[in-house]
């Protein structure tokens, strides 16, 4: 029990408190949380609610604390089931805690530790996400496949025209980047000493996104029957293949274990944390000139060795021979990884403190870090395929058109890094939060106007 109506991603805004009382032997719980998985049927819920603040280096900083309630404890209430666009099965709902009195021994972790508890959790906790995104995908697959077999449209199955035909190879080559990358980011997370966040953000946000587009595709590539529910096609005696239930489905990965627009400023906060834990003092508003030389001096005389380096890596290589068509691929990862470095170091500079608000810039290089991700997956395991089958080609082809259409998209990022339309579409943006553009509403048949 971690979101609540005013709060999600950002904990700052947590209403639901724990009160210790009793001389700290125990805490009075209150508050409401809503989208609770399992919340309404749940015997033991875990709660993360504020308790008293305390003060570090001289600043009042919140502390969030995780608490096991059994559902027995006076004051615990199920005050509604959640009902959804898809995701019928599970009980979801909203809990209300009223002067609930729950024993400091059911503190998880202790005293402001509640924050990481959940953070870890879902580190691991997002894979069966992007796991079961793969499933979908592959299930979107042998659906279009057999559909593309069979129907016939102008004497041929609709699967040897070319618009289809490359709708079918690109999610092929799609599903196959993204089980590779589900199977790296679990044996990373097996290894135990391995810091996943990273490698699972970019599982998350790649996978649910990924299998989005391909559920689209797949209901394009069955049309109507992709549009009919499968009752209906049950009840008439056609196949029933549930292309409308999935796409409903679907599209709740978008938003569950941290939002895409989440997703990509939590993976642009981490590749920017290095980088401000250096040049930070520098920006930091207080403080005098003298007082920030040394700073200066230290950043300057790393940056200067840091930046040849990037510059030099560009030169390029001749590695990864052993990996035939695909070592070319790598390459690319190689010095595009070192690119975007360059790219992301010089508008670190450029904007300054302001880069936290360039949204779009930064969600384009945390693509290009998804996409550079997904191609050194996607390669590792053709090469493994191909070790276990010598003499089949197919893995190290998909492997290989994945990689040319992530290429072609990291080209056209890379381009379009730091757009003037970007600003342009936040002034439109300001102007219909203003009320300035509220014809364009009009004429809606039953709206709230009539």
């Amino acid at each position: 029990a971690l979101t609540e109506t005013g709060a999600g991603s950002d904990p700052a805004h947590m209403e639901t408190t724990a009160t210790p009382v009793d001389g700290g032997d125990a805490y009075l719980l209150n508050g409401e949380k809503l989208w609770c998985t399992n919340g309404p049927v749940a015997e033991v819920i875990v709660v993360m609610a504020k308790t008293p603040p305390v003060v570090v280096r001289g600043k009042e900083r919140t502390q969030v604390t995780a608490f096991i309630v059994e559902r027995s404890m006076p004051g615990v209430e199920v005050v509604h089931r959640c009902d959804f666009m898809g995701l019928k099965g599970i009980q979801n709902g909203v809990l209300r805690f009223t002067d609930v009195r729950v024993p400091k021994a059911n503190l998880l972790w202790g005293l402001g530790q509640g924050l990481k508890l959940a953070l870890m959790t879902l580190n691991t906790g997002r894979l069966t996400l992007p796991a079961a995104c793969v499933g979908t995908a592959k299930r979107c697959l042998q659906i279009s496949r057999q559909w593309a077999k069979e129907r016939k449209q102008w004497g041929s199955a609709i699967g040897q025209h070319e618009a289809i035909a490359a709708k079918l190879g690109e999610m092929a080559a799609t599903i196959f980047a993204m089980d590779a990358m589900v199977w790296m980011v679990s044996a990373m997370a097996d290894l135990g000493a391995t810091d996943i966040r990273l490698e699972a953000a970019m599982a998350k946000l790649f996978c649910s996104e990924a299998t989005w587009r391909i559920a689209d595709e797949t209901l394009q590539i069955r049309g109507g029957r992709g549009y009919e529910t499968a009752d209906s096609l049950r009840a008439r005696g056609e196949r029933p293949d549930p292309v409308e239930r999935i796409l409903r489905e679907s599209r709740i990965n978008l938003i569950i274990e941290g939002t895409s627009e989440i997703m990509r400023l939590f993976i642009a906060r981490e590749a920017l944390d290095g980088h401000m834990r250096r040049v930070g003092p520098l920006l930091s508003p207080g403080g005098s000139v003298a007082s920030k030389l040394p700073a200066l001096s230290k950043a300057i005389g790393y940056y200067a060795l840091w930046w040849l380096a990037q510059g030099l890596s560009l030169l390029g290589t001749r590695r990864f021979g052993n990996l035939g068509p695909l070592a070319s691929h790598l390459r690319f990862v190689e010095r595009t990884c070192h690119q975007t470095a360059l790219a992301l170091f010089h508008h670190a500079v450029k904007h300054q403190t302001r880069l936290a608000y360039r949204q779009q810039l930064l969600g384009r290089l945390v693509d290009i870090g998804a996409d550079l991700f997904a191609m050194v997956a996607v390669c590792s395991n053709a090469q493994r395929l191909s070790q276990r089958s010598p003499g089949d080609p197919h893995p190290a082809r998909l492997a290989d058109l994945f990689c040319r259409l992530a290429r072609r998209r990291i080209h056209e990022r890379l381009s379009h890094l730091d757009h003037a339309d970007d600003r342009r579409a936040y002034r439109t943006a300001q102007a219909v939060l203003s009320d300035h553009y509220l014809w364009l509403e009009e004429g809606i048949v039953g709206g709230p106007d009539g």
